[in-house]
């Protein structure tokens, strides 16, 4: 049960950092965000980041052990996607 909350920390802290490079990246997707909503909505990204991160490790510690598996099929649509957004491949 702790290994998964190990391996769920460990795949948050890669989400983030992944997160926090497409955010910074300047690619035209992310320039399409409103000026109105423009720093906070990228604050919100990042707490809404946190939040999967949180639950995902609170349901493990409690008994879903299966849960990381699917913390970590998310982690690697995120990889993916920050894969192609990094490389202009969108």
């Amino acid at each position: 049960m702790w290994f998964g909350v190990l391996v769920i920390f460990a795949l948050g802290i890669g989400n983030f950092a992944l997160h926090r490079a497409v955010l910074e990246s300047g690619h035209p997707l992310i320039g399409q965000i409103p000026r109105s909503v423009g720093w906070l909505g990228r604050r919100l990204t990042l707490l809404a980041e946190f939040t999967v991160l949180l639950v995902a490790m609170l349901l493990t510690a409690n008994g879903w052990p299966a849960l990381a598996w699917a913390y970590a099929a998310y982690s690697a649509l995120n990889a993916l996607a920050g894969w192609l957004i990094l490389t202009g491949r969108v």
